[in-house]
């Protein structure tokens, strides 16, 4: 619908244009909105005020010419002019009753594959191996997820990688600890069952007793040379991590796994020759022994220019130096047409400094799409980086266990006729929907709170609200004794919840095109929010089983049953279960 209205205006402007009423060389960029007082109609525009400057011309007699310009058209029912200049639309009832039919027959609900579909290269997770996964990388890991199922919903080849941390001194400080615990006689696997223990010894030997940290970096060396006893210790480490980090992602339910690792040691016999490509294009320079890269897009406080450095004065490589090969490897060997990486905000200046260097190397062309989605922290109610009760980063294994305890009291609590077992399934349902839509329902570039009171609540933008709202949903067809699919008839918009509710479903394939474009799942969260209270207006103004006619009774269930359906994709693509009772 947006898309045939953003036509329309396109032949307007065009029309406008060739009748000399606008200047030719006016490029507008056609913008549509969704007014919330529905008496502004279904879609609003500026374009009458945008254009009104350049073209010299008042704008409210701006708008009416780009009115008189429309082509005929069965899309469009009103179109009137509000305040200074904006024009408001309203939408032929046939015509949305023609899109809740393509939804209705479509098992993408309406969503439409891209006409040009891309490779799209995400990077997402990477956590460091050398210990468990904490509350830290939660963000990364679900964000994702929700963006590479909603590319993949939209038809494009979508390509996770999870570039996780398994390189750097901090193997080397754990290859000296894990020597001399076999020496004592204890097994790998014994001293491996707890990776943060395990580190923190490391770590604290590290900064305390003499001589290690010499061993540590020596063993550092020996690894990279490819040392055969190093790579068998790295190894240990290596598999176990990532065995961690799987039961998590299991747990989480995103669909990141083995397959998916792109690891820093990946890169690390291209490193060399990113060096001597980047020298070889006149690009790196010597600065107090290391080599760097100056760019006169990126200058400090003082207007110095600020270096990337891609080997330090001993030889070693750094973050940029394994990003660049990573970029070189996207785009040459998985022929990306976009990268997107999911990294905390707080690395938008290295992200920056990467994308542009890549450009100029000639590792990414015009033609491919360099994206950062950078997020924000999740802060304790101190508003300081959520901790655990003892003050220390809260492993990520241990706040799942916690949301699941806390969500399995609070269903116990409202009282049940579930089974135990059942009430389990609801518990881990609900636990684990509570803590990612809590996350992926704030805007990613913001911080939040970390609250359990308020995303276990049954009220509000909140994953316990939504799963019940399916259910409720659901229960009317249990009653009905129909499957979501056996409904027939004709959809028959009699009254203006009927109508309302029809107008939220029919955003659908708008919301996933945002989500997709901006890497936003938030939007997604919102519009479900939004979809749950049309359809419950609808439930207490309108009779669906007990309806006047058997038309109007179909036409309100598939009504009914495509919310169900739009609730369960919508959730799906945040990577969360339905339940079919609470």
């Amino acid at each position: 619908m947006k898309q045939q209205i953003e036509a329309l205006l396109q032949a307007a402007i065009a029309e406008l244009k060739a009748a000399a009423a606008i200047p030719a060389d006016l490029q507008p960029r056609i913008q549509l909105d969704r007014p919330r007082d529905k008496s502004h109609g279904d879609f609003a525009t500026n374009l009458a005020l945008m254009l009104a400057k350049p073209a010299k011309q008042n704008p409210r007699a701006l708008a009416e010419a780009i009115i008189a310009a429309i082509p005929e058209n069965n899309v469009l029912a009103k179109t009137d002019i509000a305040g200074p200049g904006f024009i408001n639309f309203t939408v032929n009832q046939g015509q949305l009753i023609a899109q809740l039919n393509a939804a209705w027959a479509d098992e993408r609900c309406g969503v439409p594959l891209a006409e040009q579909p891309q490779t799209v290269v995400i990077d997402y997770s990477s956590p460091n191996l050398a210990k468990e996964m904490h509350v830290g990388h939660l963000r990364s890991t679900i964000i994702g997820d929700a963006v590479a199922r909603t590319l993949s919903l939209q038809g494009h080849k979508v390509i996770p990688q999870n570039h996780v941390g398994d390189w750097g001194t901090q193997f080397g400080m754990l290859l000296a600890h894990m020597e001399d615990t076999l020496q004592e006689g204890n097994s790998e696997a014994l001293e491996l069952a707890d990776l943060e223990t395990f580190y923190k010894a490391a770590k604290k030997r590290f900064d305390d007793e003499e001589g290690f940290a010499d061993r540590a970096r020596a063993l550092v060396v020996k690894l990279q040379s490819g040392d055969a006893y190093c790579k068998q210790l790295w190894q240990q480490f290596i598999d176990t991590s990532l065995a961690h980090c799987q039961e998590v992602y299991d747990r989480l339910g995103v669909q990141l796994n083995r397959s998916h690792v792109m690891a820093e040691s990946a890169y690390n016999d291209d490193l060399a020759n990113v060096v001597t490509d980047l020298t070889e294009k006149g690009l790196l320079v010597e600065n107090q022994g290391a080599k760097c890269v100056f760019l006169d897009e990126f200058k400090g406080k003082e207007n110095e220019p600020l270096p990337i450095i891609v080997q330090k004065k001993d030889g070693g490589y750094l973050y940029a130096t394994s990003d660049l090969a990573a970029v070189r490897y996207r785009v040459g060997t998985l022929q990306a047409d976009r990268a997107i990486y999911v990294v905390d905000a707080r690395q938008s200046l290295h992200f920056q400094q990467i994308f542009t260097l890549s450009r100029k190397a000639g590792y990414a062309d015009a033609s491919t799409s360099l994206e950062h989605l950078g997020f924000g922290m999740v802060l304790g109610k101190d508003g300081r980086p959520y901790k655990s009760r003892d003050g220390g980063v809260t492993k990520l294994a241990d706040l799942l266990d916690e949301a699941e305890r806390r969500a399995a009291e609070l269903i116990a609590s409202k009282g049940t006729d579930l089974s135990a077992e059942e009430q389990a399934n609801v518990a881990r349902v609900v636990g684990i929907a509570a803590v990612k839509y809590a996350d992926l329902s704030k805007n990613r570039t913001s911080d939040y709170v970390f609250d359990w009171d308020t995303m276990l609540s049954f009220e509000g933008n909140t994953a316990p609200y939504l799963l019940y709202a399916y259910t409720r949903v659901y229960s009317i067809f249990q009653k009905a004794g129909l499957q979501l699919h056996e409904v027939t008839g004709d959809f028959v918009l009699a009254t203006e919840q009927d109508e309302t509710l029809a107008n939220k479903l029919a955003q659908f394939p708008e919301i996933i095109a945002s989500v997709g474009n901006k890497g936003m799942p938030h939007f997604l969260c919102g519009y479900m929010f939004e979809l749950a209270g049309a359809f419950s207006s609808f439930y207490e103004a309108c009779p669906i089983l007990n309806a006047d006619d058997a038309a109007l009774q179909q036409s309100r269930l598939k009504l009914a049953a495509l919310t169900a359906r739009i609730l369960q994709q919508g959730l799906a693509l945040l990577g969360i279960k339905t339940l079919e009772k609470m």
